[in-house]
């Protein structure tokens, strides 16, 4: 039994956890059961009588009023020894926290399987609704097979998208492009049949790419089409599974906020889906947001925009947008800047097309995908100021497109804060991969037995 006034707490202890609050209702709650009950464990000591282990019960018993406590020591001395004091000061702190699977099966006694299993079928019903029809099938019927004068064609499609592995899945559009700087002959036997920009040879080319899917000569995942939607659930057979994928996941989608130095909030827009996962990459890179507006943007996604400059505190949004160089892709540039202007009271905007434009067009000799549309209000504008032929941002080359976005967002933001903001976002990785380790570490004995219970 030593004296309460003779321990001392440990600078440390502060320094490698949280100091000990007198005020905190555990450590009130704890006073009380050491004034009713004794102090069940004892305090662990340096030779020189500073805490190892200890600290919150030394804070209790300080509060019950108590003048002396068990303790034991450890033979080792704080003032002499102080990198070893450190190590057992460190390990005490861990072994005498309790454990996760400990306190998973508190939570497991405490939770009611009726109330859990409620819970989740009630978040199933929230994200899948709706009704499901039988269909009645007719005949079986195939699809015909490639046949060798088509072989030109075939090998032209396969070789395009082996050089645009990197952006997979593409859009037939990417394709089409590809196949009009080098046309293929669509059918051998017909010297006539030179792939070309009209509706005959996309529709050829639509035509293949299913049939070249469905006989394995391409994989399925090539190609994209983000216009029709799906939904999958990710399921487990059982909660281990689960758990160790969390586990390898844990804090790896950490996204430092590498703007928040920069004097103004930047944003990009582009005009359509089969170009979000182009601009999707470096958008990452600068931790910028990405809004696709499929045509003439509705209003909740401009609603989020000016909800997240505002969010920001700063007095000036930059927009960068990406749309075709067509009537509407002008007209979508323009009617979106000046919507967030007068329908979102954003004075201080700064409206930037970044592509696709005339001078880059020109530049790069892009084929034009055909006529101005006759049914667009905008096409006699269009057409009076650049003639009849219209582009898609298809049109560029993905890595291209990136470089032209990349290129416009270093230009209207200050690299060197930039920079900083980088640099930090390494050191808090380092933080991350730290916590991280010591998390896997804590629960890497963690198994699940077959009904479902920590064993």
């Amino acid at each position: 039994m030593v004296r309460l006034c003779d321990i001392r707490p440990s600078p440390e202890n502060d320094v490698l956890y949280k100091p000990v609050d007198f005020s905190d209702p555990a450590i009130i709650a704890l006073a009380e059961s050491i004034r009713e009950h004794g102090l069940r464990e004892p305090l662990v000591l340096s030779t020189d009588s500073y805490i190892l282990s200890g600290h919150r019960r030394y804070a209790a018993a300080t509060l019950a009023r108590l003048e002396h406590v068990p303790c034991r020591y450890e033979a080792v001395t704080r003032d002499d020894e102080i990198d070893t004091f450190t190590v057992l000061l460190r390990e005490y702190n861990r072994q005498r926290v309790k454990s996760l699977d400990e306190q998973i099966r508190e939570a497991v006694i405490d939770a009611d399987p009726e109330e859990c299993l409620a819970e989740l079928l009630d978040h199933r019903r929230e994200k899948a609704k709706g009704r499901h029809a039988s269909l009645c099938l007719n005949e079986t019927t195939k699809r015909k097979t490639i046949t060798p004068p088509k072989y030109e064609m075939r090998d032209e499609i396969v070789s395009i998208l082996n050089g645009l592995a990197n952006f997979w899945p593409v859009s037939d559009r990417q394709i089409h492009y590809g196949l009009l700087n080098r046309p293929p002959l669509r059918h051998s036997s017909k010297p006539d049949s030179r792939y070309r920009n009209d509706l005959a040879s996309y529709n050829d080319l639509t035509d293949m790419l299913t049939r070249m899917r469905l006989n394995r000569t391409i994989p399925f995942h090539a190609i994209g089409d983000e216009s029709r939607l799906s939904s999958n659930w990710d399921v487990y057979a059982e909660p281990g599974a689960f758990v160790a994928r969390e586990i390898d996941c844990f804090l790896k989608g950490y996204y430092r906020n590498l703007q928040q130095s920069q004097p103004c909030h930047i944003e990009v827009l582009g005009e359509k889906n089969t170009i979000y996962g182009i601009l999707r990459p470096v958008c990452s890179e600068f931790c910028l947001p990405l809004t696709s507006g499929k045509g003439y943007c509705s209003l909740p996604p401009r609603h989020a925009m000016a909800q997240r400059f505002r969010k920001s505190g700063k007095d000036r949004l930059i927009l960068l947008m990406a749309t075709d160089f067509d009537g509407d892709g002008e007209s979508i540039a323009e009617s979106f800047a000046r919507s967030m202007r007068d329908d979102f009271g954003i004075a201080n905007i700064t409206p930037i097309k970044v592509a696709l434009n005339a001078d880059q067009v020109k530049s790069r000799n892009l084929p034009p995908v055909m006529k101005a549309k006759a049914s667009s209000k905008q096409t006699a504008k269009f057409v009076a100021s650049h003639g009849e032929n219209v582009w898609e941002l298809e049109s560029l080359a993905p890595e291209d497109l990136q470089n032209i976005l990349r290129t416009a967002i270093v230009n209207v933001m200050d690299v060197e804060t930039f920079n900083t903001e980088q640099r930090a976002e390494a050191n808090d990785a380092v933080k991350l991969r730290a916590i991280r380790e010591t998390m896997q570490e804590a629960l890497k004995d963690m198994r699940f037995d077959a009904e479902g219970g920590v064993a």
